[in-house]
Formats: C-alpha cells, sequence, structure tokens
C-alpha cells in the first residue's frame, strides 16, 4: 500500500470513496501509539474503506510559554510510519488551509469540564483542542474517528462535543500503548534526557500502585462476600494476609468496594518519594474523577472512573491515566 500525502481539503474531497473512512488525528512526530490508532483504525476501515491520517500542529492548543516552537515536526518519518500501519492518506494542511481567515473568532466552548485539571493547568487549551477537532471533522468528513485514551480528558471532551452538537460520526478511544517501562508513549518523551526519564516513570508507577491497591481492595471484599459469618469473614482475611481488616472483617465487608481514598493514597506516595528525586518530578495533579465531567469521584462512588496523573520533570510536562471500576462486585451484604 501506498499512502498518499495531500494538502488541502479539496484534494481529500475529490478522492473517490467507497466503504468506510476512518480518521486518526495526530500532531505528527508519529510513534507506536500513533501506530496502534492507524492498525485499530484499519481493521474498522476495511479493505474496502479508507484510512486517513491529519498531521497538523494546532496552534491553538498551544498557550503562553508553551512548547509549540520546539513541537518536533516529522514529516518524512510520520509518512514512513502511517504507510506501514496502514494508512491510505496522510493530510497535512499548512495552518492557512485550516484558518483561512486567521486566527477563529467563533470557537468552540469547552464548558465546565474543560476548566477542570487539564484545563485549569493550561487555560484555553481544550477551547483551541474541540475547535481544530471540529474543523478537521468537517475537512476529513469521516464515518469513525480514533483518539487515545492517554488523552482521556481530551477524549470525553471530543465525546461531549460529537454529543452535544450533532456530529455524524463514531467515536472511538483506543488504550494507551507504553514502553517496555511502563511509560506511556508521547511525542514529548524524546525531550527527556536519562536521568529525567528515570524519574518520569514515577507517573506510571503511581499509577499502577493506585490500581494494585484498588484491585487488592476489590478481591478483599469480594472474599469477604462469600463468607456468611463475621468469625469465618475475619479468618478468611486472615489467610490473605490483611490482619487489620480481619480485626473487623463486618466493617472491611460492607464499606465502599475500592476506596477512593487509598488508591489515591497509594499512588501519592509513589509521586511524593519522586519529588524527592534527582531530578525531582513536579506535580501538577493526582486525581481520581468520573469520566463524564471529570470531578473528584466521593468514597461511596460506584462505576467507571480515571486515575489521572499530570507532572513536570525538568522542562517537560508529561501526562497519563488509568481506568478503574469500582463496586465491581456489587453492594455489600
Amino acid at each position: 500500500m501506498t499512502t498518499t500525502l495531500l494538502r488541502t481539503a479539496g484534494e481529500l474531497h475529490a478522492r473517490a470513496r467507497a466503504g468506510r473512512r476512518a480518521v486518526v488525528m495526530t500532531m505528527g512526530a508519529l510513534h507506536e501509539g500513533h501506530a496502534t490508532l492507524i492498525r485499530t483504525a484499519r481493521g474498522i476501515a476495511g479493505p474496502d474503506g479508507e484510512v486517513v491520517v491529519t498531521v497538523f500542529v494546532n496552534p491553538l492548543q498551544f498557550g503562553q510559554g508553551e512548547d509549540l516552537d520546539r513541537y518536533p515536526r516529522t514529516l518524512d518519518a510520520d509518512l514512513v510510519v502511517a504507510e506501514q500501519s496502514g494508512a491510505d492518506v496522510v493530510f497535512a494542511p499548512s495552518v492557512e488551509e485550516v484558518y483561512p481567515g486567521g486566527e477563529p473568532q467563533v470557537r468552540i466552548t469547552a464548558g465546565p469540564m474543560g476548566e477542570r485539571l487539564e484545563g485549569s493547568s493550561r487555560p484555553g487549551h481544550f477551547d483551541g483542542m474541540l475547535t481544530v477537532v471540529a474543523k478537521l471533522l468537517h475537512l476529513t468528513r469521516p464515518d469513525v474517528a480514533l483518539y487515545g485514551q492517554k488523552d482521556a480528558q481530551q477524549l470525553a471532551l471530543i465525546r461531549r462535543m460529537v454529543r452535544d452538537l450533532n456530529f455524524g460520526v463514531e467515536i472511538v478511544g483506543v488504550p494507551t500503548v507504553r514502553e517496555e517501562d511502563g511509560l506511556a508513549l508521547s511525542s514529548r518523551n524524546r525531550y527527556l534526557s536519562a536521568p529525567e526519564r528515570r524519574t518520569a516513570l514515577a507517573l506510571s508507577g503511581a499509577l499502577f500502585a493506585g490500581q494494585d491497591r484498588h484491585a487488592a481492595q476489590e478481591a478483599l471484599r469480594a472474599r469477604a462476600r462469600e463468607v456468611p459469618a463475621t468469625r469465618a469473614r475475619a479468618e478468611a482475611l486472615s489467610a490473605i494476609g490483611e490482619s487489620r481488616a480481619a480485626a473487623d472483617a463486618h466493617a472491611v465487608a460492607t464499606v465502599v468496594p475500592g476506596g477512593p481514598a487509598a488508591v489515591r493514597a497509594a499512588a501519592r506516595q509513589v509521586l511524593d518519594e519522586a519529588a524527592r528525586l534527582d531530578p525531582p518530578l513536579a506535580l501538577d495533579y493526582l486525581a481520581l474523577v468520573d469520566p463524564s465531567d471529570f470531578t473528584e469521584i466521593g468514597e461511596d462512588f460506584t462505576g467507571d472512573a480515571v486515575l489521572a496523573v499530570a507532572a513536570r520533570v525538568g522542562a517537560t510536562r508529561l501526562i497519563d491515566n488509568v481506568p478503574l471500576t469500582f463496586g465491581s462486585f456489587g453492594a455489600a451484604s
């Protein structure tokens, strides 16, 4: 398969279409995470469909002092990755093509969800992101668009925009791709020196610690529910090494499954230790949120949640997250 490079929407619209068109939106500097998105898009589009990869560094979503000028631009290498991953087209428009009248006066507003977490740290970022996503959806006219779950808040806002504004497109989230050491793949990873990368591993380490704590608590409570009597519950809990919990098995078995506070604490411990490394990790936020609106969840929460973190190591800002489900074993008896 030979991937075609197109620069204008007119060229893209002139292509004959058969089957479904799947679009993967990127800012370039493609890596294995993008390749996974493209391969997934290929599977969705099928042999008769079309996969379009957009490459556009959107100036609207970079704030004052952010890395717009140094953001990597590697179109030749991107074409190779796109072709090897199954893309039919790389659509790489100029700023003038996307914003023909200069900066748009009318923009998409992200609303309250866009002011939390990433939006609080990067004011205006999500307005710029949604504006360019809306424009690229119009320019590429896809049936389905795919986005990585690493940018969980971005994905949630795109889904909300498509639902609220009646875009006729299906949105698919693709799980985060990680390097062997656990670091989430990102175009910004290339900025990290070797010592900075070692510190940066605390982001995924914190998330995995929270994830492990959550899994242990869920398993503990599931085991407790299998045993009808309080004394038997205590013995069962003691047998799996939870002596503190065994002291009051009934209380342990009836608390809300998963313990959001304990999950946060487990993750926070890793991040606190990383703050003392050389170079140190500078935490921006650690949050355990409801993915429908990105507000913090309470101890009585049940359902899907996202444990998210953002931090700086040196001059590089990184984000990561993992999904969790609370109350997966149902209510305690």
